[in-house]
Formats: structure tokens, sequence, C-alpha cells
């Protein structure tokens, strides 16, 4: 089955399903099996380090997924010195991406040369005031992520289920919704409720692709929707992570007041990509959502999307079954 939504129309996609950018696992290798598998994956460029190594990814991307990929540009809530977000932009345009994620900062001082270029933009935002705001300055879609979702959730904590009918009032562009999805029912809910597609990270983690250590998969399949936790509230920029001993820490420091020099060589990045490299997931702040629930085997990306395909074409006969002439 394939659907046609304003966002499988704006992005050319067979399925309403996104992709979204995760932080050093979103590869050219795992974003090119998102568009064969009919979804669309998205680059993150936070990822590499210099404008180089994002080109070759990008011209890798490229030759791997037929030219349909996104790159994914998480800014930071606000512009610091030495930030390479133009930087970025620059060498999307020049590299001719046809998609762009944005998150963070409003997207608007970008907006105009990626339009010029062709690109299409999608911003991921935590509140639905966000979306329309993203909305009033121009942007192609908006992705609205609930509390459910693994990395940062905002500090509303707003539910998807909430803010998918919400949203479903309050915007005239495209929106997908994200945060907890990891079944085919939950697609049919969330178009049922007006939403045009849905994000999906957790849910893909273990996917084959994903070039992660087994130790780290092994752990997200033994893993239920209680065995996530949240830290950083304290510096408003709270984060949904796997529950293990650095989590611990910080949330120890948290309620000691502990100030982000403090906190630092516990939520380094750094950290986060050697737990992948090692399959040591007692370290780092390791991004999940409480759609971890769902995932029970390690299986190629095509196969875990072919199966919510199918739970969606389920859900919706079953709605179409409860219709009384």
């Amino acid at each position: 089955m394939s659907f046609s939504t304003r966002l499988t129309q704006l992005f050319a996609t067979r399925h309403p399903i996104l992709a979204g950018g995760l932080q050093w696992l979103a590869d050219p290798v795992y974003v090119a099996a998102a568009s064969r598998a009919g979804s669309l994956g998205f680059l993150t460029a936070a990822s590499y380090a210099d404008t180089p190594s994002l080109q070759d990814a990008i011209r890798r991307c490229r030759d791997l997924s037929d030219g349909h990929f996104g790159v994914n540009i998480s800014m930071l809530p606000k512009l610091v010195e030495g930030e390479r977000t133009g930087e970025v932009v620059q060498t999307i345009i020049a590299e001719k991406v046809p998609f762009v994620e944005t998150s963070g900062r409003n997207p608007q001082a970008f907006l105009p040369a990626l339009h010029d270029a062709g690109c299409k933009i999608i911003h991921k935002v935590p509140t639905i005031r966000h979306a329309v705001k993203a909305q009033s300055v121009g942007v192609d879609a908006v992705s609205i992520v609930g509390a459910e979702c693994g990395g940062h959730p905002g500090m509303e904590m707003v539910g998807s289920f909430v803010q998918n009918a919400l949203a479903a009032r309050s915007l005239h562009i495209p929106f997908a919704v994200g945060g907890g999805i990891g079944h085919g029912s939950q697609i049919a809910a969330a178009l049922a409720m007006g939403a045009d597609g849905v994000v999906i990270g957790t849910r893909f983690l273990v996917a084959e692709e994903i070039w992660a250590a087994q130790a780290y998969k092994n752990r997200l399949v033994a893993m239920t929707e209680t065995d996530t936790t949240l830290v950083l509230q304290s510096l408003r920029n709270t984060c949904r992570v796997m529950a293990n001993q650095t989590t611990r820490i910080v949330q120890d420091l948290e309620r000691q007041g502990a100030d982000l020099a403090t906190l630092m060589p516990h939520i380094t990045g750094k950290l986060g990509r050697l737990a992948y490299e090692t399959g040591d997931v007692s370290q780092g702040l390791l991004s999940a959502g409480q759609a971890v629930a769902f995932i029970d085997q390690i299986a190629p990306l095509a196969q875990i999307v072919a199966e919510l395909v199918a739970q969606a074409e389920q859900a919706m006969a079953r709605l179409n079954s409860l219709s009384v002439p």
C-alpha cells in the first residue's frame, strides 16, 4: 500500500514516514535505506566536524539514494560564536540537497537562500506555538514531537496525541507528528487526527543499517517503555534518554544544583558516540523515546517500515469496519 498525503507529495515518498536525523547514527547508509524503504531520511550535519567531511557524506548519500534524501540542521537555541549553521546551509545549497530538516531556533534567516536553491524545509518543534511561528515565517512543513520522544521534547512536555489534534486545528501547512511512535496503528491514528505523516527515530535504532554495536541494539530490544528517563531540565534543555549509570549521576548532580561546567564531563556527546562504538550502554546520554517498547528485533530498515505499513493498513481496515451505513 502507498499513501497520498500532503507530506508524501511534498517529499515524494510512498509512505508518510520521515526517518528523523539521529546524532552520530544517521549516516549515508541509513539515510539511503530509508529512501529505498519508501520514506525519507535525513543525514545529520552535526555528526560531521568540518565541511569536507559533510560534503563527502552528502555525495555518498546522493549516490546511494538516487538523490532522494535530506540533511538535518540542528541549531542551538541561541546563536553562539563558532556555530557552523551558515556554513552548513551554504554546503547544502552548493551540493543541491533537495530536502532540509531544521530544529532548534527559528530558521527564518536561512529560508530565502534555501528556497531560492529549490530546497523544501521541514522544521521540527516541541509545541504548537512553535509550529505556528515556523508556519508564519515560511517553512514548507513542520514536525511536532511530543513528550514521549527520544532526544529533546522541550520544556512543556505535552504528549504527541494532544499535539496532533491541536496541530490539525492550528496549522494550514503539512505537518508530521512524532514522539512515541513505533507501531503502525499510531500512524493510522495520526493520519485520522489530521497529520500528514509521522517522524520516527527510536523505532529505527535497531535497523541493520545503523552502524552502532550489536550490544547497544540488544539493549534496545530488551527495553520497555519505562526504561527511559529525563535529564537536563535544570539547563532548560530536557533530554529523554536510556536510563543508565550516567543518567543517575547527572540526575544526582542536577538535584545538587550543578552548573554546566560540572555536568559537561558526563553529558558530552563523545561519551554517547563511544557507547555506540563499543556497546557499553552504561555510559553516555543515549537518546531513546518511549517507542522503544515496540522494538522486538534487529532487522533491515525496509522490513521495519513494511511492518509499520502493514500495521497501519490493519488499523485502517478495523476503523472502516466500525462504520455503520
